[in-house]
């Protein structure tokens, strides 16, 4: 619900700044231009706030950047987890002897489950310690390696689900921008075919702006959805990367040793 709440806000942020700056700068230049070009008999000129003006764009403007915030905070939040995979946390599994002389896994691992525990909320819950204390606690309970390998590959496959759930909504809006495009694609061609009797008189010039915002709308939403979707899969592969880090680390750190 927090996470819910946050993104309504930043969306109406992102909303409001995108609308203050049309109403300031792009519509009235936009405006000006089309007035300039047709004092001069000229159809609108093909310039960036002439193709900007219309109100599909704008939208489709707010949700590429609201998405493109979204992913750069999930590129910063896997970045800023980074470090963890310098810090080795099973230093004592192998180190205490039990009362045969050979090392108290057991108990070695009951410690570490309660460092992991102690750590700070924005580190006890990040991806890696989240896979360490399901599989930490499978070992504490069967004492066998290949159920604790087992719980490493669940928590690695609920994550993976967890982040294609989080991912979920940046696709949807992906998808629904060019979308947008097409209804001012449909509004346009609308437009300028109310205006046939006009360009069968000779003056074409309602005809051709109309259709200016018909081809504007689809242009600037699929310029938007291509370069959302190359960052998005830049994001889902560097997270693929990150669920394969985070298995190396637990049988390279945790089963080396256990199964030692």
């Amino acid at each position: 619900m927090r996470h819910l709440l946050h993104g309504a806000a930043l969306l109406a942020v992102i909303a409001g700044a995108v609308h203050l700056c049309y109403d300031r700068f792009i519509r009235p230049a936009a405006e000006l231009a089309i007035q300039e070009a047709r004092s001069a008999g000229q159809s609108a000129p093909r310039e960036l706030v002439v193709i900007m003006k219309d109100w599909e764009q704008e939208i489709c403007l707010v949700l590429a950047i609201f998405c493109a915030i979204q992913i750069l905070m999930k590129m910063w939040a896997l970045l800023s987890e980074q470090y963890l995979f310098d810090v080795d946390i099973f230093d004592d599994v192998e180190a205490r002897p039990n009362g045969d002389g050979g090392p108290d896994k057991k108990a070695a691992v009951e410690k570490t489950l309660r460092e992991i525990d102690a750590l700070p909320d924005k580190m006890r819950n990040t991806q890696l310690m989240e896979t360490l204390k399901a599989s930490l606690r499978r070992y504490r309970i069967t004492e066998d390696v290949q159920n604790t390998s087992d719980a490493i590959q669940t928590s690695i496959e609920a994550l993976d689900m967890r982040l294609e759930a989080d991912n979920a909504m940046i696709r949807y809006i992906i998808w629904a921008i060019p979308s947008i495009g097409f209804v001012g694609t449909v509004r346009g061609i609308g437009q300028a075919l109310s205006q046939a009797d006009e360009a069968l008189a000779g003056d074409i010039a309602g005809m051709t702006a109309h259709l200016g915002t018909a081809f504007n709308s689809t242009l600037v939403a699929l310029i938007a959805s291509l370069l959302l979707m190359l960052i998005l899969h830049a994001l889902r592969r560097a997270q693929d990367r990150r669920l394969l880090r985070i298995q190396d680390y637990c049988e390279q750190r945790l089963l080396r040793r256990i199964s030692s």
